[in-house]
C-alpha cells in the first residue's frame, strides 16, 4: 500500500488520476488546500476520516503522518503567460505563490517519500530566462532528489483539451518513464469536443438556473446566452469567429481586445481552458453550435472529471475550481507510468524469491 498526501490539492484531480493509476494500491493520509470552496468541493467527492488542512505555510511538517508519494499541483499563477508572471515577487492576499514550493521542499526533507509530483505551467521553465526553474529543481536536489522534468500535453493523452503542462518528478531511486503519448498521428484519434459534450442536453435561451438545476449542464446562467454574439460583428468591438476557428487562451485573448470570443469546433479538441477563460462573467469560449458560452459540467467534462464529479459553490466559483484544476486523465497517464517504474525497480532491486 503507498501512502500519498496532496498538496495544493485544489478539488481533487491528480488525486483521481492517481487514485485510478494505483486503484486500490493507494491510500491519501493527509490534504492540504486553502481555498474554502475547493475544501467544499473536495470533500464532497472524498469521504477522508480526517479534515483537510489550510495555508501549508502554517502547517508543521512534522504533524504529517508518514507517506510515500506526494503530489502537489503548487500554484502556477505566478509563472504563467496568462498572468503577470512576477515569479518570486508575486503577491496574492499577502501570500508569495511562486515560493511555496518552498514548503513541499521543507515536508519532503522530513518525511523523505520515494516520489515526489510536481505539476505547473510550461512557463515555469523559462521564466527570469530560466533560473526561476533551476532554483527549484537546485532545491529538491539539496534534499536528496534525483529531479525529472518534460512538457506533456493534455490531448496527447486522450484529454479532450490542448493543454500543456509541466509534470516535475523527484526519486530517490526510480528513474520514472514519462507515458507516451497514446493520442495523435499514428496512433488513436484526438478525443475531440463533440466526443466530450455532444450528448448534454441543449439548454434554451430563457432557461434559468433553477430549471436547469438537475440538468447535466447545469450551471448555466441566461446572461450567458449573451456573451456568443450571433453575427460576425455587432459593432461594440466583440467578434463572433467562425465555427471551426479554435483560440488558444490568454487573459485578453489573441487580438488584444477585452471582449473576444470564439466558438469551440466540435471536430478539434478544445483550446486550453483556465478560470478566466471560460468563467460565467468573461466566458471566453462558446459552444459550437448554441449561442452561448460552454457550461461548468460542459467544462467539467473537458477536463476529464466524470459526469457525477460535485462541484459546490457560486457559478464564478466552480469556474475557478475547474479551470485551475489538473486534467484527470493526464494524471491518470502519469501515475501509471510511476506505477510502472516503480514496481520494475522493485523487481531488480528486491525479487520475490
Amino acid at each position: 500500500m503507498y501512502r500519498s498526501i496532496d498538496l495544493f490539492a485544489g478539488i481533487g484531480g491528480i488525486r483521481m488520476g492517481f487514485d485510478n493509476a494505483f486503484k486500490e494500491e493507494i491510500q491519501t493520509v493527509f490534504v492540504s488546500e486553502w481555498d474554502k470552496m475547493a475544501q467544499k468541493t473536495y470533500k464532497a467527492n472524498y469521504k477522508d476520516p480526517f479534515e483537510i488542512a489550510g495555508d501549508i505555510t502554517e502547517i508543521d511538517e512534522k504533524e504529517i503522518p508518514e507517506f510515500d508519494i506526494c503530489l502537489a499541483g503548487f500554484p502556477c499563477q505566478a509563472f504563467s503567460m496568462a498572468g503577470k508572471r512576477m515569479g518570486f515577487d508575486d503577491d496574492y492576499k499577502g501570500k508569495c505563490r511562486g515560493t511555496l514550493f518552498q514548503d513541499v521542499v521543507r515536508i519532503c526533507e522530513e518525511h523523505k517519500p520515494k516520489v515526489i509530483f510536481c505539476e505547473n505551467v510550461k512557463g515555469l521553465t523559462v521564466h527570469d530566462k530560466g533560473r526561476t526553474f533551476k532554483v527549484i529543481k537546485g532545491a529538491f536536489e539539496q534534499i536528496g532528489y534525483k529531479v525529472f522534468d518534460k512538457v506533456l500535453n493534455s490531448k496527447d493523452f486522450g484529454v479532450p483539451q490542448n493543454r500543456r503542462r509541466l509534470i516535475l518528478i523527484a526519486s530517490r531511486t526510480i528513474i520514472p518513464v514519462f507515458p507516451e503519448a497514446t493520442h495523435g498521428d499514428g496512433l488513436l484519434p484526438f478525443v475531440t469536443v463533440r466526443d466530450a459534450i455532444h450528448a448534454f442536453p441543449a439548454i434554451e435561451a430563457g432557461q434559468t438556473n433553477e430549471e436547469v438545476a438537475n440538468h447535466r449542464a447545469a450551471g448555466l446562467s441566461a446572461t450567458n446566452l449573451r456573451r456568443i454574439i450571433a453575427t460576425p460583428h455587432d459593432g461594440g468591438g466583440r467578434v463572433d469567429w467562425p465555427a471551426n476557428l479554435v483560440l488558444d487562451c490568454h487573459a485578453n485573448g489573441h487580438t488584444g481586445h477585452t471582449d473576444v470570443y470564439g466558438r469551440m469546433a466540435w471536430n478539434n479538441v478544445s483550446p486550453t481552458l483556465t478560470s478566466k477563460c471560460f468563467s460565467i462573467s468573461n466566458g471566453r469560449f462558446g459552444h459550437p453550435e448554441q449561442n452561448r458560452a460552454i457550461s461548468l459540467r460542459e467544462a467539467a467534462a473537458l477536463q476529464s472529471f466524470p459526469d457525477d464529479y460535485v462541484f459546490e459553490g457560486s457559478m464564478q466559483e466552480i469556474g475557478k475550481q475547474i479551470g485551475n484544476a489538473v486534467p484527470v486523465l493526464l494524471a491518470q497517464r502519469i501515475g501509471e507510468s510511476l506505477l510502472a517504474a516503480h514496481n520494475e525497480y522493485q523487481q531488480a532491486h528486491h525479487p520475490i524469491d
